[in-house]
């Protein structure tokens, strides 16, 4: 399994809308968090070690009606 944290940012007034579609039929997306500053959202997300993180995030998350950009950190377990 791998963690990836995608923040996205939202058309003005659908971060809302965003999170609770993500949230309802990603099954992927484990947690949604509003932030503030550059980007509305934090989404974590874990997902198989075959699949391809690209391919996840623009075929699933940036097609969310109202995401306007995405930002992908990629997660690693740095201590046992």
């Amino acid at each position: 399994m791998q963690t990836i944290f995608v923040m996205v940012k939202c058309e003005l007034g659908k971060a809302y809308q965003v999170a609770d579609q993500a949230v309802q039929d990603i099954e992927q997306v484990s947690e949604v968090h509003s932030t503030s500053g550059q980007y509305d959202l934090l989404m974590k997300c874990y997902l198989p070690q075959d699949l391809d993180i690209g391919r996840f995030v623009t075929e699933n998350i940036q097609t969310l009606t109202g995401v306007r950009d995405t930002f992908t950190l990629i997660a690693f377990k740095a201590f046992a």
